[in-house]
């Protein structure tokens, strides 16, 4: 499977008086570039999220970020009834020694330090609980990001038949173009007064043709696109590998174009590049 770099996952739970929820952003870099962000109430799980993204992600740079929302409603908050029993204790005692002191109001009551409670869940309950969402993000980032590289891969193949339509175009013509090519050099030769068939001449006309001679660099273009397919067929963090791949094919196209000494070569040389360079940008975007 072809993994692509760029990706987005959003999950959420609601929990007894909180909305928990956890994204995961990632784009494409050259390394793993990780950041986490979290709230106070789980700043020590940093370490460990660290860890289990890190063992599913290799590249690209990925923000997870995790936010807990106070939820109002029934039950999120309550009334310690053991504190308002000491309050209710305390406020009899005062009674009994100054008979003409105010009873205690319920706002009074409510106001007390410690009578309002929040609605809370267990620290190691949320910990369970942020770990989880992150799992089930994990998850859904990875489909999305292999539904991406589905996608890149397809239009990576087609960039390969591209390239083997254009290499198509110049093999064939490969012996003609060269044979033309010494007999353009001869007529000029001839032209200029000497005799190409002169042993130091021809010497000298067979070496610079062979020079010429871009039989290796349309033999290596076909090469590197077949590792590509293999490559892809292959799946699994293929991004450095194609990359280099993309440089090797476009060496090879460069070099065909320095020795082109014939107008549809240079042609099928400049198709090359650009091909190439499509394939380049889409390869940065793989894992």
């Amino acid at each position: 499977m072809i993994l692509s770099m760029t990706g987005f996952a959003a999950v959420a739970e609601e929990l007894p008086g909180l909305a928990l929820a956890v994204e995961l952003r990632s784009v494409n870099h050259r390394y793993l570039d990780l950041t986490v962000r979290l709230p106070e109430e789980v700043r020590q799980l940093e370490p460990a999220l660290r860890e289990r993204i890190a063992s599913e992600l290799k590249r690209g740079k990925v923000e997870c970020r995790v936010s807990m929302t106070r939820t109002p409603g029934a039950g999120a908050v309550s009334v310690d009834g053991e504190r308002v029993a000491e309050l209710a204790r305390a406020a009899a005692d005062v009674r009994r020694l100054v008979p003409d002191a105010a009873p205690l109001t319920a706002s009074e009551i409510l106001r007390w330090p410690g009578v309002m409670v929040e609605a809370t869940i267990a620290p190691d309950r949320l910990a369970g609980r942020v770990h989880a969402l992150v799992d089930a993000a994990l998850s859904d980032l990875a489909a999305s990001r292999a539904r991406e590289g589905g996608k890149l891969k397809a239009l990576l193949l087609a960039r390969c038949a591209d390239i083997d339509a254009q290499v198509a175009r110049v093999a064939p013509r490969i012996p003609v173009i060269h044979a033309a090519f010494v007999e353009k050099l001869g007529a000029r030769l001839r032209e200029a007064g000497l005799d190409p068939n002169e042993d130091r001449l021809k010497q000298e006309l067979a070496l610079f043709a062979t020079r010429s001679d871009v039989a290796e660099e349309v033999a290596r273009l076909a090469t590197h696109v077949s590792e590509v397919r293999r490559v892809l067929t292959a799946g699994g963090s293929a991004g450095k590998r194609l990359d280099f791949l993309a440089q090797e094919l476009h060496r090879e196209a460069n070099t065909l174009g320095s020795k082109s000494v014939d107008a549809e070569l240079s042609q099928v040389a400049l198709e090359l590049k650009v091909l190439i360079e499509q394939m380049r940008e889409q390869v940065q975007n793989l894992e």
